[in-house]
């Protein structure tokens, strides 16, 4: 972690700790180095920095580009390791530098979705997220965030003191598919970008609070 980011990520731990009364389950399965992609759902502002506070290093995160117009902004966000893509995440320009921070041995998270949920429920994947990780050769870590929709979803102006949880599952390479994408039809291979995208999701959906082991990461 360079300073700017270890900044935040101490700040954002201790927001968790304290106000959100913060939980991780399976922690041991969160990855110890890159590259890998991780992938959880997205209900609230805050789902990114709990993800990054569940590590004790840091992971590339993904922005819109119009929020790096402003020169002071843009260097905040680089030294944060935000990633600018389009509105969808999925241009081309932004899948290349997708790739080249995990080619450089990176972890970037995901967001299936695409975007808050409007209710706190889970909502049907996009086909990007497939796209991403069939490019790309590394493991893919899905992971479950509960309560973050109660404690600052997109019908709350300011967040509560509501318990937030993470929840780990085990990785996933999609090793077959990826195989498969290499010579397939161009029709096939967009069905398997969404396959991949709505067994993420389905994973994620199968994900509950509890675990055998239970304990935060490490300060």
């Amino acid at each position: 972690m360079n300073a700017s980011y270890r900044l935040m990520w101490v700040f954002c731990q201790v927001v968790l700790r304290g106000y959100f009364r913060w939980r991780v389950f399976d922690a041991q399965r969160a990855p110890r180095s890159g590259p890998f992609i991780m992938v959880a759902n997205h209900a609230s502002f805050m789902d990114p920095p709990l993800v990054g506070a569940t590590l004790d290093f840091s992971i590339h995160y993904l922005g819109r580009e119009s929020l790096f117009r402003h020169p002071l902004g843009a260097a905040i966000l680089r030294s944060w390791s935000v990633v600018p893509v389009d509105r969808d995440g999925g241009g081309a320009k932004g899948l290349k530098l997708i790739l080249e921070r995990l080619l450089a041995g990176g972890g970037i998270i995901l967001f299936p979705e695409g975007t808050r949920s409007p209710d706190g429920r889970l909502q049907p994947a996009r086909a990007g997220v497939g796209l991403t990780v069939i490019k790309s050769t590394c493991p893919v870590i899905p992971m479950r965030l509960f309560g973050t929709y109660e404690a600052w979803g997109r019908h709350l102006k300011f967040p509560r003191p509501h318990r937030v949880q993470v929840k780990f599952g085990r990785p996933m390479d999609f090793a077959e598919l990826r195989a498969e994408a290499q010579s397939c039809p161009k029709a096939r291979l967009r069905a398997i970008y969404q396959q991949v995208a709505d067994e993420l999701m389905a994973v994620i959906a199968r994900l509950e609070p509890g675990a055998d082991v239970d304990r935060f990461p490490a300060s």
